[in-house]
């Protein structure tokens, strides 16, 4: 039988913005704590008990006892009076998190809140200087061996630096304009890492990096998607702050193995690790490897994009193929399941699907431009 506090409890949580949970909004919520005087998702409740009782004190909603002024603390603040106070700062280009949310970004972004009070008290926000500098380390170009390596951002001179050991001049400088970086890809053996992609000479570079300490690998997320922020807003005056935020960092949509072939039916097919970021859909020789072995544009349908299941005329049925044509050419890939196929085709239509942006349109030149130099055959491979 529910008692008086559990249907009062009942009765809060039907109320808007207390039937979600106040840090990722899943709903319904099942937890509280009762003395911030929010409701929980069973994820972000247990990020609150690794806290300490001393910041977030947590119940469940219904199968705990609650006392009368534990309830009254949670009818006094609720969701949206929380929020009001403990996310008055949070900088446009921080990540907010959902359901989907890596969890360490889920647990930095509990922390940030309630354990270091980071938007109340902006000035704790060391990811909006514009500048930061601290050791990570790096997968090496050649090898699967990290190093710690120290990395350099400032925003003022658009660039990321790092250096091998003590020497004075940069291995690498980055344009922080034109880099994308994702947080936590499964392929990657540590939790706390980052890839950062860049287009080098009209190839994507990619950089495998890691820190022992989750806070600092969100700081150095928060720290290039801040100033990317602010170069784009330069850069593209005319575009909205909620378009440009789209642009600052996106996980991969999707990842994995396919066969590939070259363009002539008589080519065999080989294993490629496919990684679909934004409107590029690149292939790998292997998960962790510095280059893509080849890159391809996705623009929109009306400009010749489409992707179909099948086999080319002439190419060897092998697994549950797909077909993407561009205007260049047709690439004819396999899936070893008709799930992993449909799944494919389905997030590349999206993208076809989606109009492009200006910001696309200077993916497509400079991937052009790699093309024109060095002949189709490196898209062919």
């Amino acid at each position: 039988m529910v008692d008086k506090n559990g249907r009062a409890l009942a009765d809060l949580c039907e109320q808007k913005g207390n039937d979600e949970c106040a840090d990722c909004g899943l709903k319904p919520p099942e937890w509280a704590s009762y003395n911030l005087g929010i409701f929980l998702c069973t994820r972000c409740a247990a990020c609150h008990r690794s806290m300490g009782a001393h910041i977030s004190k947590i119940k469940h909603l219904k199968l705990d006892q609650w006392e009368d002024s534990q309830v009254a603390r949670m009818k006094e603040v609720g969701n949206i009076n929380a929020k009001l106070k403990y996310e008055q700062w949070v900088p446009p280009s921080y990540r907010k998190v959902d359901s989907s949310t890596p969890q360490t970004l889920v647990e930095q972004w509990i922390f940030a809140k309630y354990g270091r009070e980071e938007f109340i008290h902006p000035e704790r926000q060391s990811y909006t200087s514009g500048f930061m500098e601290g050791y990570l380390m790096k997968k090496g170009r050649e090898n699967n061996q990290f190093l710690p390596r120290k990395f350099v951002l400032s925003e003022i001179d658009n660039t990321i630096k790092y250096y091998v050991k003590d020497r004075k001049d940069p291995k690498a400088v980055i344009k922080i304009s034109v880099i994308n970086v994702a947080f936590s890809p499964t392929k990657i053996p540590f939790p706390n890492s980052l890839q950062i992609d860049y287009l080098k000479d009209g190839s994507t570079r990619h950089l495998y990096v890691y820190h022992d300490d989750p806070q600092t690998v969100v700081n150095w997320y928060h720290a290039i998607r801040c100033c990317k922020l602010h170069l784009l807003q330069v850069a593209y005056p005319s575009e909205s702050e909620s378009e440009l935020l789209e642009h600052l960092s996106q996980d991969y949509i999707k990842e994995g193995f396919l066969s590939k072939t070259g363009p002539s039916p008589k080519d065999v097919y080989k294993r490629r690790w496919c990684t679909l970021e934004g409107r590029k859909l690149m292939y790998h020789v292997d998960m962790l490897c510095a280059y893509a072995k080849g890159e391809i544009f996705l623009g929109h349908t009306s400009s010749g994009f489409l992707v179909v299941h099948g086999f080319g005329p002439g190419f060897r049925e092998q697994g549950f193929g797909f077909i993407l044509h561009t205007p260049e050419r047709a690439y004819q890939f396999s899936a070893e399941t008709e799930a992993e196929r449909a799944e494919w085709t389905k997030e590349i239509q999206k993208i076809l699907e989606t109009q492009l942006l200006p910001q696309d349109n200077n993916l497509a030149v400079s991937l052009n431009k790699k093309r024109g130099h060095d002949s189709i055959a490196f898209f062919n491979r």
